[in-house]
């Protein structure tokens, strides 16, 4: 028997496809060019849509009479730079912080800031201890006024908190310590009562214009919002909201 072999079949050749490159450049005109020069028809351009720049919520917080600060937790780290920007207005010259010496200088402060530090840990008082301290000592006007909350303790009242208020009371009365932050400036315990902070603002401060700052959760936003619009249409105290959320 004779095998035959045959040679293998070649593909057929493919013919190399070639890509088109445009290359487009731009110049701009000169004075010594002509309409000629140019396309007659407008070029085209895609639609470009620019939102911000976003500022931090209270950066604006000199164009207010009064300040409503409110901090959830970590959420009163921008608030506390507000605290020192007044607290260096009120220290007597020389004893200002370096970092905010250069705030003094004619500038308008509000003539009041409430600030309401809302927290579930007692350890984050230990954050800001020295402001607390500053504050105590220094604003003998009570131009700051500091409330400080802790959340997981019930409310004061409640007989299951009552012998922490009981201790609480006596230390601060013999030691002038607050028991809960360590510092000057008394804690309360649970949560505040946000349409009593916003009724007895608007009759303490009628006629004015009341800046309202909120750094923290959204859980808050709605409720705070509402009562802005509400005191501000009952009263002659106008509130203005501003929120930073987290």
């Amino acid at each position: 028997m004779r095998l035959e072999t045959r040679a293998p079949r070649r593909a057929p050749a493919v013919e190399e496809k070639r890509g088109e490159l445009t290359r487009l450049e731009t110049r701009a005109p000169k004075a010594s060019d002509s309409i000629e020069d140019f396309d007659t028809d407008p070029p085209i351009f895609p639609t470009i849509f620019i939102k911000g720049p976003y500022g931090a919520p209270a950066q604006d917080y000199m164009k207010f009479d009064i300040l409503l600060l409110i901090g959830l937790g970590i959420g009163a780290t921008p608030f506390i730079s507000i605290i020192k920007d007044l607290l260096s207005n009120i220290k007597p010259d020389g004893e200002d912080d370096e970092t905010c010496s250069y705030l003094k200088g004619g500038k308008k402060y509000p003539d009041r800031a409430y600030f309401y530090w809302v927290t579930r840990e007692q350890n984050s008082f230990e954050w800001f201890k020295g402001v607390m301290d500053d504050i105590a000592e220094y604003d003998q006007n009570k131009i700051i006024e500091m409330h400080n909350y802790l959340t997981s303790v019930y409310e004061e009242g409640d007989a299951r908190s009552a012998l922490i208020g009981m201790v609480q009371k006596m230390q601060q009365a013999k030691n002038g310590v607050d028991i809960v932050s360590e510092s000057r400036i008394t804690t309360h315990f649970a949560r505040p009562n946000w349409r009593k902070v916003f009724s007895t603002l608007s009759n303490i401060h009628p006629s004015s214009r009341i800046g309202v700052f909120y750094c923290g959760s959204a859980t808050l936003v709605k409720v705070l919002n509402e009562l802005c619009h509400e005191f501000s249409l009952e009263t002659s105290t106008r509130f203005q909201f501003h929120k930073e959320n987290f």
